[in-house]
């Protein structure tokens, strides 16, 4: 953990409340299911801030990998695509929210303690500056074809999933 988010995550864990926790939902949170031998996977969801205060994601922890850490998706002038860790958190605004959908910001699990197989759930913790720590259940899903070019249709809110 960088010391940037060590130290926000240290500064949350001492100014959490139970109304704070209220201000954060996690709607459609999933996995992808991963290969016997992956050695890495990655989780989506939309986090939904219902407070007047603008909170911001700093970090996530589950024993589901030796490191667990946020990314995006960035593209170079070249036009590659690369991932990049997002060491100053993920902003959720006041009564606004945050995707974390394929090919955008997403948690990234690296060093996987086993695979993530379809129909298991994987959990984990989600760290916020102001509404503290959340934990949240990520059912494993894999990819369909069908799914291709609609992730973000799938991702959102109105899946009810």
């Amino acid at each position: 953990m960088s010391r940037f988010k060590l130290l926000l995550a240290g500064t949350a864990s001492l100014t959490f409340s139970s109304a704070a926790m209220a201000d954060i939902v996690v709607v459609d949170a999933y996995a992808l299911s991963s290969g016997q031998m992956a050695r890495s996977g990655a989780a989506f969801m939309v986090l939904q801030n219902t407070g007047a205060e603008e909170d911001r994601l700093i970090d996530v922890l589950s024993s589901a990998a030796k490191m667990v850490a946020l990314h995006t998706h960035v593209q170079s002038d070249d036009g590659v695509m690369s991932m990049r860790e997002v060491e100053q958190g993920i902003v959720v605004p006041a009564k606004g929210r945050a995707e974390l959908a394929r090919g955008g910001d997403h948690v990234m699990f690296m060093g996987l303690t086993a695979p993530f197989e379809e129909g298991a759930t994987i959990e984990a913790t989600l760290v916020f500056e102001v509404a503290g720590e959340v934990p949240v259940e990520l059912p494993v899903r894999s990819i369909r074809p069908e799914d291709h070019g609609t992730a973000n249709k799938m991702d959102g809110a109105a899946t009810g999933h």
